[in-house]
């Protein structure tokens, strides 16, 4: 039997990238996948299909996660399309870096909005459902970045460390209702984003990677597998780093 055989995973941010790669591994081990996009619509057709041939159901839903109002449409309509939720995973962000003295408020608010808030608007808004079915995981994607700080994405950052503490506080205050809720803090990983990096960027990173090599967007998808799925029934408030050994 598939690890999530069953269930129904919600993946927000998944036309790209972790987000794509998460959707469909779930996929794979036997969740049907309701998952959200923000303007690419096209995309968000395409990676339907795409999860649809896997065998198992699969509905994409035109929402911004950072607005709490949409998002509480989105989760209903979610629940009445498939009925339950068993996995969250809040993979929502975008980056804005430049250092402090040049960073407007803008590109702060856009950042913190759209990799924090959105992650208090789903969860917050999911909640009841899980609280009435009495399970549920929640996987929220933070970064290294979050842990350690990097120069020039203090926004980034402060989001990222942000999901950090509000994992640690939700895994205790749902904990006793048989709810997890984890993060993942991935570190240089390969993703359209990443590719349009030059060369030179790309050998600074490598220098700082004891494996040698970026991430893939699977080895963060089987990290949220095994967050996702029974295999971790008591694993909770933990930030599981998938870096290569660049953070230690």
């Amino acid at each position: 039997m598939k690890l999530m055989e069953g269930k129904v995973a919600l993946v927000t941010g998944a036309t790209r990238g972790i987000g794509k790669g998460v959707a469909l591994k779930l996929a794979e081990q036997g969740a049907n996948i309701a998952f959200t996009y923000r303007s690419a619509a096209e995309k968000a057709k395409a990676v339907e299909s795409e999860l649809e041939s896997l065998g198992v159901k699969a509905k994409g839903y035109q929402s911004n996660a950072a607005d709490y109002a949409q998002t509480e449409e989105m989760i209903q309509a979610v629940v009445a399309e498939f009925e339950r939720i068993d996995a969250v995973v809040n993979n929502a962000g975008i980056t804005r870096d430049g250092l402090l003295m040049r960073m407007s408020e803008e590109n702060w608010d856009d950042v913190i909005d759209t990799n924090l808030k959105s992650v208090f608007n789903v969860t917050k808004a999911v909640q009841r459902t899980l609280l009435k079915q009495r399970s549920g995981s929640i996987i929220n994607m933070s970064s290294i970045v979050g842990v350690k700080g990097n120069a020039g994405q203090s926004n980034y950052a402060a989001s990222k460390a942000g999901i950090i503490g509000f994992t640690k506080s939700i895994a205790q205050e749902l904990g006793s209702r048989n709810i997890r809720c984890n993060a993942i803090a991935p570190g240089f990983i390969e993703t359209e984003m990443t590719g349009e990096l030059g060369e030179d960027a790309m050998e600074a990173w490598l220098k700082n990677i004891p494996l040698n090599r970026p991430g893939t967007t699977e080895d963060v998808a089987n990290a949220v597998l095994y967050l996702a799925s029974d295999l971790s029934t008591y694993v909770s408030g933990q930030t599981l780093s998938v870096c290569g050994a660049m953070l230690t």
